[in-house]
C-alpha cells in the first residue's frame, strides 16, 4: 500500500468514475484501475462498486475513513518538515466578511505579499457564523469577523471594534439632522443584511427591545449591495460603520447618530483551537495582531 493509492481511492469516492479520478490525478484510467485493484488483493476486499456510477462498498467507505486520516497526517508531516526551512511558506485559506475583504485586507495582505512571497493566500467570503463553522470544520485556516458567542473548538484574539450605524444618502430626509431617536427607525423604509448576519441580529435586537416594527424594503446579503442601494435613496440601512468610511468621506452616505445604537463590537481573528499552525500561519498571524487598531479603522 502507498499514498497514491489511497488518494485514488478517495477521489474515485468524490468524482465516483474511474475516468474522471484519473483526470484529476493525472492519471491514465488503466492506472487507476490497477492503483485499486492492488489495494483490493493486499486487504483481500472489494472496496468498489464498478457499476456505474462508480460508489464505495461498504468496506470501502470504512476503508476510506481511515486512508483520509493517512493521507492527512501525511500532509501534516510534510508540513512540519517544510517549516524546518528558515524561509516560511505554504498556503493560507483565509475566511471573512465582504466588507472586511474589501476594506481592509488589502492593506494587510499587500504588506504581507511583499515580505512573504513565497505564501500563497486564498480568501472566501462569508458571514461570521458561517466562519466559525468552516473554521471549526478546518476548511479555513484563519477567520477575520466579528467575534460572536463563546466556541470551544476555536481560538479568538481581538483587532478592533466596530459599531453598526443608520446611514442615508444626502438625499434623505434625516440627513438634515444632527441626532434621531430610535422611534425615527418605525418611519423609516430599511434595507438590512440577511438574517444571519451580525449586523441584522444586531438590528433586530435593538428594534425588538424598543418595541419597534421594522419597514423592511429590502434584504441583501452585503454590504456592498446595500451601500450601493442607499446611495441610490432607496432606504436607511443599519450597517457597519467601518464598512462606509469610504463613502461617508466621499459624501456618498451620512451617518445618522442614534444613541441606541452605539454598542461596540469586536472584530478579530479566529483559528481552531489545536490546529497545528504551521510557519506561514504563523507568520500572519504574528503580523496581524501586531497591527495597531488605527491600521484597521484608520481614516486614510
Amino acid at each position: 500500500m502507498n499514498i497514491s493509492q489511497l488518494e485514488t481511492l478517495i477521489t474515485i469516492s468524490k468524482t465516483m468514475s474511474f475516468r474522471k479520478a484519473g483526470e484529476q490525478l493525472n492519471l491514465t484510467q488503466p492506472a487507476v484501475s490497477a492503483q485499486i485493484k492492488s489495494l483490493e488483493e493486499e486487504f483481500k476486499t472489494q472496496l468498489v462498486d464498478r457499476n456505474q456510477p462508480v460508489t464505495l462498498t461498504d468496506r470501502g467507505q470504512v476503508f476510506l475513513t481511515h486512508a483520509e486520516q493517512i493521507v492527512n497526517i501525511v500532509e501534516e508531516l510534510k508540513q512540519r518538515l517544510a517549516d524546518l526551512e528558515e524561509n516560511p511558506q505554504g498556503h493560507i485559506v483565509l475566511g471573512t466578511t465582504t466588507s472586511i475583504a474589501i476594506q481592509i485586507l488589502p492593506r494587510i495582505l499587500s504588506y504581507f505579499k511583499d515580505q512573504f512571497p513565497h505564501i500563497k493566500t486564498s480568501i472566501s467570503s462569508m458571514s461570521s457564523s458561517q466562519i466559525y463553522h468552516q473554521v471549526e470544520n478546518g476548511l479555513v485556516d484563519v477567520g477575520i469577523g466579528y467575534l460572536i458567542g463563546n466556541n470551544s473548538g476555536v481560538s479568538t484574539s481581538t483587532l478592533y471594534y466596530d459599531t453598526f450605524e443608520l446611514v442615508v444618502s444626502p438625499r434623505h430626509p434625516l440627513a438634515q439632522v444632527k441626532t434621531a431617536g430610535i422611534e425615527a427607525l418605525a418611519k423609516t423604509p430599511l434595507i438590512l443584511l440577511s438574517p444571519d448576519t451580525v449586523g441584522r441580529k444586531f438590528a433586530d435586537e435593538v428594534l425588538a427591545k424598543h418595541g419597534i416594527q421594522p419597514q423592511v424594503i429590502m434584504e441583501l446579503t452585503s454590504s456592498e449591495e446595500v451601500k450601493r442601494m442607499v446611495e441610490l435613496d432607496l432606504g436607511a440601512a443599519i450597517i457597519s460603520k467601518q464598512s462606509v468610511t469610504a463613502e461617508v468621506r466621499a459624501g456618498s452616505l451620512k451617518i445618522v447618530p442614534i444613541i441606541e445604537l452605539e454598542v461596540t463590537h469586536p472584530v478579530g481573528v479566529i483559528t481552531k483551537s489545536g490546529k497545528y499552525v504551521n510557519s506561514a500561519m504563523r507568520q500572519f498571524l504574528s503580523d496581524l495582531k501586531g497591527m495597531p487598531e488605527t491600521q484597521f479603522i484608520g481614516s486614510e
